[in-house]
């Protein structure tokens, strides 16, 4: 996901290092939203806090592209430097499961 949004907040626009971000369910799974690609989008810690559980219309906010499938994950690994990432995010980032198919 961050690769594929080029490590950018879809609703500021900042750009920041994986540790900075964080995943957003655009319409939350608490509101039925899925799991899917077309329902997840990278966001900063920011961002994410003041969504909460909203829609992006419901807060105030307009996403810069629609989450859509990746054609291709071949760099993933590299794009992510998962060997540099914390402990602690390597369960977000190296899920066990796979995304809904959207």
């Amino acid at each position: 996901v961050y690769t594929r949004d080029a490590h950018r907040c879809q609703y500021c626009g900042h750009r920041l290092p994986p540790g900075q971000l964080t995943f957003d369910h655009v319409i939350p799974v608490a509101r039925g939203g899925h799991k899917g690609w077309d329902n997840i989008v990278t966001c900063c810690i920011p961002c994410n806090r003041r969504k909460g559980d909203l829609t992006p219309d419901e807060a105030g906010f307009r996403l810069l592209r629609r989450p859509r499938r990746p054609a291709a994950l071949p760099h993933l690994t590299l794009s992510l430097g998962l060997h540099r990432a914390p402990e602690s995010w390597r369960d977000y980032l190296l899920w066990d499961i796979s995304l809904d198919q959207a």
